[in-house]
């Protein structure tokens, strides 16, 4: 009787870690649901890495020029090694005056849920989401 009701625990246990399981990988796997996809999800942190390389080679150009400049004008300089101005459906756009700057990342893909249209990143080093 003992070995039946170690055997039956040992089933009910294993079913539940498995339902708990399943339960937080769907909660945290984007693409479940209407989310983005995977693919969506690593490059959109691609693109917040890209914005805040891109970001950090402004303010260390501003620190030799006192001026802000284009990405283009990063990149011929050898201040940033991006060979393009976007990542998967991201494009990569600078608006910049001798005083401040914005690096704009806008989505130019099929409308997906969980996909931000725009990031954006300026001198303070704030990352937003959005217009």
């Amino acid at each position: 009787m003992s070995k039946s009701f170690g055997f039956i625990a040992l089933i009910l246990v294993a079913g539940i870690v498995m339902y708990l399981y399943m339960r937080n990988t769907i909660a945290v796997t984007p693409g479940v649901d209407g989310k983005a996809t995977p693919q969506a999800t690593i490059d959109i942190t691609g693109v917040k890495n890209d914005l805040n390389a891109i970001a950090q080679a402004e303010r260390r150009y501003w620190a030799t020029n006192s001026k802000y400049v284009s990405i283009d004008d990063l990149r011929s300089n050898g201040d940033i090694s991006m060979q393009k101005n976007g990542r998967g459906q991201y494009e990569y756009s600078a608006v910049y005056s001798d005083n401040n700057f914005r690096i704009v990342a806008t989505y130019n893909g099929e409308p997906v849920s969980g996909v931000p249209h725009s990031l954006s990143i300026d001198e303070s080093m704030n990352l937003r989401e959005g217009p």
